[in-house]
């Protein structure tokens, strides 16, 4: 018998890797199948995540329009398996999840899904994953992040996923229900990313779904349903993005090396850019932000962002246009394009921590706009979480950065949260001040504070 392993994604270069290294040691260290088909389902990436897959040869990637049961569809028409397994692009198989589907579809059974371990933040986790468990036992019922796998027959019987913008994995399980019986519900685990629930909050997100689950069964169009169900998928954790040049001598740093020599100044740089990276890393593996971007200029193609990139596991884009506002804006752009909002910085904060992003990415659930200032007038970081101009007309390498963009974005009429003003590393001063800091322990982070309802106001600063 032959197994197909389907994976729908979009934008999932941080999830991926993780999924492909444990689905790749279970394939690896067991036999029950004649052969494992590797699918992944593109609906239409802007990240990495195609080059995260091609990391792994013997998978292969096919398109597919947006939308689960699409892409699911898609998947499983591109191979000749036997048996099924559908998985989403954040769920992690164990190293013996084929021996169980086998064990399973061998003894008679025709579908069945795993129990699933939620791993993340929340102290309601462990309860949300045994109510999960224990409902899928009671109704029959599995939803997609248990890993639904079902045989050929039985999912050709049923005409594979149902054509709809959600509840897809409800539709199929009622349907195999019907013409195969019950699943066989595994007690192995698939671990599941809590990010979801981390972002936007355990009770919030129980209560939206359940919501969502029981308009389903009294007959709400599942069109309407995803439009509700959007915003839960929008307003995830934030894309960080991080602006970087060459580190090499002449080209980084050029005001200061006045004073240090181009060689130290590159070499400052260089230490800059790492701790910003080891901030936006530890960032990303508390759920802060969902991925980071390297934002490179004049281009990606210097040895020095392969090595970030794999070191840290960030995607790289070149910066595209003309001045630092329309560079800004068109990587900003990028994220919202795709309904994802997104934070951006420099490598020049030393000061900048996680707390810091933490409160800037919890701004973005309520405001527009947040902005971290600078203390020369300039900022440190800016974030959107919808399309707002606030980048045309700015006199930008002046201390009158600040000043004009709290008008640009009083004229946008946009909301707007303000962090604490940071420093950062420009003048001979600011080296001496990071010079000092790096003799002193790292302050720990500590939980943040949510921001306030209310925007602070943008009245200009003299």
């Amino acid at each position: 018998m032959k197994l197909a392993i389907i994976i729908p994604f979009v934008d999932e270069a941080v999830a991926l890797p993780d999924t492909l290294a444990a689905l790749f040691r279970a394939v690896e260290t067991v036999d029950s199948f004649e052969a494992i088909d590797v699918v992944a389902v593109d609906g239409g990436s802007r990240d990495a995540s195609r080059v995260v897959i091609a990391r792994h040869p013997s998978a292969r990637v096919v398109d597919a329009p947006r939308g689960r049961a699409a892409q699911m569809n898609a998947g499983a028409a591109a191979t000749d398996a036997d048996a099924l397994l559908f998985l989403h692009a954040d769920c992690r198989i164990a190293d013996d999840a084929p021996i169980h589907i086998a064990n399973a579809l061998t003894g008679g059974r025709a579908w069945g899904r795993f129990d699933v371990t939620i791993e993340g933040r929340s102290k309601l986790l462990p309860w949300i994953s045994m109510l999960m468990n224990v409902r899928s036992r009671l109704t029959g019922i599995a939803t997609g992040d248990q890993a639904i796998f079902v045989t050929r027959a039985a999912f050709d019987e049923v005409g594979g996923f149902p054509a709809l913008p959600l509840m897809e994995d409800v539709a199929l399980s009622k349907a195999l229900r019907g013409v195969a019986g019950s699943p066989a519900c595994l007690r192995a685990c698939v671990i599941v990313s809590g990010r979801r629930w981390d972002t936007h909050g355990a009770w919030r997100t129980i209560f939206a779904m359940w919501r969502l689950r029981f308009d389903y069964w009294r007959g709400a169009e599942p069109a309407v349903l995803a439009h509700r169900y959007r915003p839960l998928v929008a307003r995830r954790a934030p894309i960080l993005q991080i602006f970087a040049k060459v580190p090499e001598p002449g080209r980084v740093k050029t005001r200061l090396a006045s004073s240090i020599g181009h060689t130290e100044a590159a070499s400052l740089y260089r230490d800059l850019v790492e701790r910003t990276l080891k901030t936006a890393a530890a960032a990303r593996a508390m759920g802060v932000v969902s991925e980071i971007e390297l934002w490179c200029a004049p281009d990606s193609s210097h040895a020095a962002f392969a090595d970030w990139q794999r070191r840290y596991r960030v995607t790289l884009r070149p910066q595209r246009g003309g001045d630092l506002g329309t560079r800004m804006h068109d990587a900003l752009a990028s994220a919202l394009a795709a309904e994802r909002p997104a934070l951006l910085i420099g490598t020049d904060c030393p000061a900048l921590d996680v707390t810091y992003l933490a409160r800037a990415a919890d701004a973005l659930k309520t405001h527009d706009v947040v902005v971290g200032p600078a203390e020369d007038g300039g900022y440190v970081l800016i974030g959107l979480s919808r399309d707002v101009d606030i980048f045309s007309g700015v006199p930008w390498s002046t201390s009158g950065v600040m000043a004009i963009t709290r008008v640009r974005i009083a004229a946008a009429g946009a909301a707007c949260y303000e962090l604490t003003p940071l420093w950062d590393v420009d003048t001979p001063a600011d080296f001496a001040r990071f010079s000092s800091s790096r003799t002193q322990p790292m302050r720990r982070a500590f939980p943040w504070r949510r921001p306030p309802a209310r925007s602070r106001p943008h009245a200009r600063r003299s």
